[in-house]
C-alpha cells in the first residue's frame, strides 16, 4: 500500500468523523435496539440535550408524541428501505412542539446495522409562509369590511337626518317612532365606526413600555370580579420605545378582557416582556425588539377560529362582535409590529413584538 493511499484513507476518516459535527442539520445514530449511540451538536440543540444525557436512551423516551413510529423503524433495519417524511409535528415531554423534516436510512457500523435519522427543523419557514398568508388574508378582510362599512354609514346618516326632520312634523306620540328610528341608526353608525377600526393614528412618543403595563396590571387588579390570578414577569433592561401609550394599553386590555371571560378563579393571566432577537415581522427580519406576551392558563382558542382570529367578524364567544382583536391587531400594525397567538387546551399565549426605534419593519 502506497503512502499517498494511507493519506487518501486517514484523511477521508477524518472528514467522516469531523463533518457530522459541522452540520447544521440535526444527526442521530440509533443502534438495532433503537436506543440512541451518537447525536451531533445540531441534534443537541434541536432536543435541548447532551449527547452524555441521550446515550444509550431508546428513542421513544425522548419525544412525547411522534409520527415515527418503533415498528417503522425495526422495518427499516429488517429491509434497508430509507424512507422520508415532511412537515411532521414532534411533541416533547414538557408539550413543546418543533416541525421538521426527516429523513431515516439504514447505516452499519462496526459490521453491525445502525439507522441514521437527519432532522431539519422547518418551523421558521414554515411560520413565515403561514404569517405571510395569513396578513395578505386579514388585509383583504380588513379593506372588505371597511368598504362595506363605508357603504352602509351614508344611506344611515340619510335615514338619521330624515328621521330628525320627520319628527318635527309628528305629534307627541307619534315620535316615539322617529326616536327609536334615530337611536337604532345611531347604534349602527357606531358598529360601523368600530368595523372602520382606529380613526386616529398613534401618537408615537419614546417611553418606557412597562408604564403601559403596569397601569393595565392596575387596572385589572381594580377590576377583577372572578378574583383570577394576575402575575408580572418583567425584563427591567428593556429600553424605551416609541409607541402610542393609550393605544398600546386598548390592546393589551382588550386581549386580557377577552381571556378574563373564558377564565375562573382556579386560572393565572401572566404579563411577560422580554428584549426578543432575531425576530420576522411583516416578512422582514428584526434583530431586537421588545416582546409582550398575554399568557393564561385556560381551556384555549377553539382551533378551527385560531387562523382567523385576528379577522374581522370572527369571534370564539355567541355574543362576541369579533371586532376587538381585528381593532387591536390594526394598532399594532400601525406601530410596525406583529400581533400573534398560539393557544391549545391550557395554554394561550398573545405576543406583541415591537421593534426598537433603530429597526422598524417595512
Amino acid at each position: 500500500m502506497t503512502e499517498n493511499t494511507i493519506n487518501l484513507k486517514q484523511l477521508k476518516l477524518h472528514y467522516q468523523q469531523a463533518l457530522p459535527n459541522q452540520m447544521v442539520t440535526a444527526v442521530v445514530v440509533l443502534d438495532h435496539e433503537l436506543t440512541i449511540c451518537y447525536v451531533n451538536p445540531a441534534a443537541e440543540a434541536l432536543l435541548v440535550k447532551s449527547l452524555s444525557k441521550l446515550y444509550r436512551r431508546p428513542i421513544d423516551q425522548v419525544f412525547y408524541n411522534t409520527p415515527i413510529k418503533n415498528e417503522r423503524l425495526r422495518q427499516l433495519l429488517t429491509t434497508g428501505q430509507e424512507f422520508s417524511d415532511s412537515d411532521v409535528t414532534i411533541e416533547f415531554f414538557d408539550h413543546q412542539r418543533i416541525t421538521v423534516e426527516i429523513t431515516a436510512s439504514s447505516v452499519t457500523f462496526d459490521q453491525c446495522p445502525h439507522i441514521l435519522l437527519e432532522f431539519k427543523q422547518i418551523d421558521q419557514q414554515k411560520q413565515i409562509s403561514v404569517e405571510a398568508f395569513q396578513q395578505q388574508q386579514w388585509e383583504s378582510a380588513r379593506d372588505l369590511i371597511r368598504g362595506l362599512a363605508h357603504e352602509i354609514k351614508n344611506p344611515l346618516g340619510g335615514l338619521r337626518g330624515a328621521a330628525q326632520l320627520l319628527d318635527l312634523e309628528l305629534t307627541q306620540a307619534q315620535k316615539e317612532y322617529t326616536a327609536m328610528i334615530i337611536e337604532q341608526a345611531d347604534r349602527l353608525t357606531n358598529l360601523v365606526d368600530r368595523l372602520l377600526g382606529p380613526n386616529q393614528l398613534p401618537v408615537m412618543k419614546q417611553q418606557n413600555i412597562h408604564v403601559v403595563i403596569e397601569k393595565v396590571f392596575q387596572l385589572t387588579q381594580f377590576d377583577n370580579p372572578k378574583n383570577i390570578t394576575l402575575a408580572r414577569d418583567y425584563d427591567p433592561s428593556i429600553p424605551d420605545l416609541t409607541f402610542d401609550q393609550d393605544k398600546l394599553q386598548q390592546t393589551v386590555i382588550n386581549i386580557i378582557h377577552n381571556a378574563i371571560q373564558v377564565l375562573d378563579g382556579d386560572n393565572t393571566i401572566t404579563l411577560r416582556t422580554r428584549a426578543a432577537s432575531n425576530k420576522t415581522i411583516n416578512g422582514k427580519r428584526i434583530k431586537l425588539c421588545a416582546q409582550i406576551s398575554i399568557i393564561d392558563n385556560g381551556p384555549g382558542i377553539p382551533e378551527h377560529i385560531q387562523s382567523t382570529l385576528f379577522y374581522p367578524m370572527v369571534s370564539g364567544r355567541p355574543s362576541g362582535t369579533g371586532l376587538g382583536l381585528s381593532i387591536c391587531q390594526t394598532i399594532i400594525h400601525q406601530h410596525n409590529g406583529k400581533l400573534s397567538c398560539v393557544s391549545r387546551p391550557g395554554y394561550t399565549e398573545f405576543t406583541i413584538l415591537l421593534p426598537f426605534n433603530s429597526e422598524k419593519s417595512q
